[in-house]
């Protein structure tokens, strides 16, 4: 293992930012260039509409778009004009580009650069990104120590990560350094790892470029750089890939960590325990194998149990063994008709049928050392359009779990509850009658839960303000209903924990 200082030329890095500030570099400022349809284009990988649109401009923002962002060469005077402060030798001496030496002058990307803007815990805010040259712009299958920069898991993390302060927090395999960029607005001290050198050096370059301090790079395989130390959050979005342990199968750093099917996720769980403090939080991402005759989702479930972690596992979604294949050999930059594509798909399918493996499973793991013993062993699968605010969502409803595992039902009717904000009742009645014949209970951010409910729930939950308690509602229900509020209460408690654990209801200040 070694520690690196992750030390960049200041002076560079200064101009960069100096002169990406005055061109306006910004996801909102290419937008408007190149429109919105091309926006959508270039999200399914193709950057014809935004490089007509961007055609003859010689705009800062535009030659520095179509330099780093579609991968195009520019010429060298256009590129020293968008790069005033730094000029083509200094993005050069950053590993940015390259100048051709035939013909006139030309200069080509060695590196994506672009602006990303986000929502996270601490708010809304933009970067830029510097990564390796994706698919676009290459035009071919990418490098096996190819650095990914944010693409939709990095994005689908970042927003997953639990509000609050932590004091220490580690990002496991870093890549670009985007999580751990995002941990920095939350922790006093962060250390990010990684296996790739190349990785770190680009992680230290969006460090310094975006002015992000209190991270330590350190280069080793998974825990290695980290033995015999604690944190209070850990975040990875491990190199998770099923990967066949074969010659000619490649093998990419970002995605692949060298394990036997699922074997490496499962590894971190077991080892996540020796590295957080108690009461420490991991969210990771992750996959897991659907095996003949065993439910993949309860074996990641298991994986936490047999760690003694409190565990909450979503799976969001499941393939077939043929479409996981499919889409991890395109992701590497391999499409249909090329030579080495079915005999990798061929490839895939040996190694899951050998392990009788029939799909996988794809989701989220929020995973908590507990203080004392686990209370907390909920997976689930859910394959709705996510709300904003998932991180939040998940800090309320683990707040609302704590609250409640461990209280009986009787001290549960004496607790004061409250509706969630974004929680609306839709009612359907059959034409002509009174009585709704379906009553939905749904949630408008977080994971966008709905929830049938009968009458008497959805009555209880309405009069859920926080001046009454639980057993003075249910009290009041079953007299409406002419039931008895114990029958009542009976059935209604198991539905109030599910709605408090899931965040429809949360516990009043004080009780």
């Amino acid at each position: 293992m070694t520690r690196l200082n992750g030390v960049v030329n200041p002076a560079l890095v200064s101009a960069l930012r100096s002169d990406l500030d005055a061109a306006r570099f910004t996801v909102e400022h290419l937008t408007s260039l190149w429109g919105a349809s091309a926006d959508s284009a270039l999200e399914r990988g193709d950057r014809v509409p935004a490089r007509r649109a961007l055609t003859g401009s010689t705009a800062p923002a535009a030659v520095l778009a179509r330099l780093f962002v579609l991968g195009l060469d520019v010429a060298a005077s256009e590129a020293q004009s968008a790069l005033p402060t730094l000029g083509v030798a200094g993005a050069a001496e950053l590993g940015l580009v390259r100048v051709g030496l035939e013909g006139p002058p030309r200069v080509q990307a060695t590196r994506d650069l672009r602006p990303y803007s986000f929502l996270d815990a601490g708010g809304a805010g933009e970067w830029w990104i510097v990564s390796d040259l994706g698919e676009l712009a290459t035009g071919g299958a990418l490098p096996t120590d190819h650095v990914l920069g944010v693409g939709g898991a990095s994005v689908t993390l970042s927003g997953l990560l639990m509000p609050g302060p932590a004091g220490t927090a580690l990002d496991l395999g870093t890549g670009c350094g985007i999580q751990a960029m995002h941990l920095a607005r939350q922790a006093s001290r962060v250390v990010a790892t990684d296996i790739s050198r190349r990785a770190l050096d680009i992680a230290a370059l969006n460090l310094a470029l975006n002015g992000i301090e209190g991270v330590e790079l350190r280069h080793g395989s998974l825990f290695e750089p980290v033995a015999g130390e604690r944190f209070d959050r850990i975040v990875s979005n491990p190199p998770f890939v099923i990967t066949p342990r074969r010659a000619d199968v490649p093998a990419y750093e970002y995605r692949d960590g060298g394990a036997v099917g699922d074997g490496l996720v499962a590894g971190l769980v077991a080892e996540l325990a020796d590295h957080l403090e108690p009461g420490g939080l991991a969210q990771l991402l992750g996959n897991w194998e659907y095996r003949d005759g065993e439910d993949g989702l309860q074996r990641a479930l298991g994986w936490a149990s047999g760690a003694g972690l409190d565990s909450w596992i979503v799976e969001r979604e499941t393939l077939d063994t043929a479409r996981y294949a499919e889409t991890w050999i395109r992701d590497g930059g391999t499409r249909p008709g090329a030579a080495e594509y079915e005999p990798l798909v061929e490839a895939w399918l040996d190694d899951f049928a050998e392990r009788g493996v029939t799909a996988v499973g794809f989701g989220y793991l929020l995973l908590r050392r507990p203080e004392a013993r686990p209370t907390l062993a909920r997976a689930e699968r859910l394959d709705t359009a996510l709300g904003e605010g998932l991180g939040p969502h998940l800090a309320l409803a683990l707040a609302g779990h704590d609250a409640i595992t461990r209280l009986g039902d009787d001290a549960l009717l004496d607790l004061h509850l409250v509706v969630a904000p974004d929680v609306t009742e839709e009612r359907s009645h059959w034409p002509g009658q009174e009585h709704p014949s379906v009553i939905v209970l749904r949630q408008g951010g977080g994971f966008r839960r709905e929830v049938r409910a009968g009458t008497a729930l959805a009555a209880v939950v309405g009069a859920c303000d926080g001046e009454l308690s639980l057993r003075a509602i249910v009290a009041a229900v079953a007299s409406i209903l002419e039931v008895g509020a114990d029958e009542l209460a009976a059935e209604i408690v198991p539905e109030v924990r599910e709605l408090v654990t899931g965040g429809m209801l949360t516990v009043a200040s004080g009780g």
